[in-house]
């Protein structure tokens, strides 16, 4: 039975930088509508102290979703070197389609995948283009369908992508919206015979019970917003407690699976969501197997590109394989875990031998 192993990386990094300072003018609101006690200069700075983020990137006005799924997608088929007319599967990530401001619409017919297609100018019929919609881990869920495929004898190399403009769905009267940032990342993965290597083992789980709303859709905290357009929101706090008490339970029941000693992992490349999270989820991953995290274990770059959702672990991935990532490299014989937790809410952990 074949495996499947990541060929080529590419990702697309919007040009247009938004740094915090550029939120100084803004009306941030409580909830409830009713103003902050405190300064923007205060809230920004807390922020920054938390998430990491220094700033973060968004897409020109001319550019949708699909346009940056496309740009990542060109770079990851260059990098593998593969025909793109043998592409059994073209797989997309995203939340919210092609967005149009200042209308808000969602536009996703057709799917995201099939307009990358498209723009690839693929003939093949054969090459099954399709959209997932699983919040942040979606890339990474996607990479785990493709290995499926290609352990049924279905496919043999497929295109994976995350993309998203999350600075269109914000609304910025909501301090959360500083976090969220636009880009796109994509992966070639293609089936192999060498078993020890590329994707070892994973671990997907969806808790909806209590958690399924920590993420949701909700109207502007402007009461003289249009209570009909709809904006990203999210309970921070339950979030957090979520992401520290389930994420590292299934990174560890991954690497269980894949016989893979702790000692051995040399990187972790988790979903870019906020710093003090992420290094949280990190030392209480080593605190189950009674170790202490190995520095430069987790490469980051949140700092800069914010939280693009799906993309941030495909374009925290093809730069660190392309060196662009300061103090951070990886081997090849390296084992490294991908890890993400976002709506639905969904976890996801990947253990992959390079």
């Amino acid at each position: 039975m074949s495996n499947a192993k990541i060929t080529g990386t590419g990702c697309y990094i919007p040009k247009i930088i938004q740094e915090n300072t550029k939120f100084l003018e803004h009306q941030f609101l409580n909830e409830d509508g009713s103003d902050f006690e405190v300064s923007n200069e205060v809230i920004i700075e807390k922020f920054k102290t938390i998430t990491g983020i220094e700033e973060r990137r968004y897409a020109a006005k001319q550019y949708l979703t699909s346009d940056l799924a496309f740009f990542a997608s060109q770079k990851a088929i260059e990098t593998s070197g593969v025909d793109p007319e043998e592409l059994d599967y073209i797989i997309l990530a995203h939340n919210f389609g092609d967005v149009y401001r200042p209308a808000g619409q969602s536009d996703i017919l057709p799917s995201l995948a099939t307009r990358v297609k498209h723009k690839l100018q693929i003939e093949n019929p054969n090459c099954v283009a399709y959209d997932i919609l699983f919040g942040c881990p979606g890339w990474v869920e996607g990479v785990i369908q493709a290995q499926a495929f290609i352990k049924a004898g279905i496919a043999k190399k497929a295109l994976v992508i995350g993309a998203e403009t999350l600075s269109r769905v914000v609304d910025k009267t909501d301090r959360d919206s500083m976090i969220f940032s636009d880009g796109a990342g994509a992966c070639i993965v293609e089936a192999t015979d060498n078993n020890s290597t590329g994707i070892l083992s994973h671990a997907t789980q969806t808790f909806a019970k209590e958690e399924a709303n920590y993420l949701f859709f909700g109207k502007s905290f402007d009461s003289k917003a249009n209570p009909e357009e709809k904006y990203i929101k999210m309970l921070g706090r339950k979030i957090y407690e979520f992401a520290l008490n389930n994420v590292p339970l299934a990174m560890k029941t991954a690497l269980e699976k894949s016989g893979v000693s702790i000692e051995d992992v040399k990187k972790i490349f988790i979903h870019q969501a906020n710093e003090k999270m992420d290094e949280a989820i990190i030392k209480r991953f080593y605190r189950l197997f009674k170790k202490q995290a190995p520095k430069d274990v987790m490469p980051m770059n949140i700092h800069k590109l914010g939280n693009s959702s799906v993309a941030t672990i495909p374009t925290l991935l093809d730069l660190v394989l392309k060196g662009q990532i300061e103090n951070q490299e990886v081997r090849e014989g390296d084992v490294a875990i991908f890890a993400s937790v976002g709506a639905g809410m969904n976890i996801n952990a990947i253990v992959y031998k390079f």
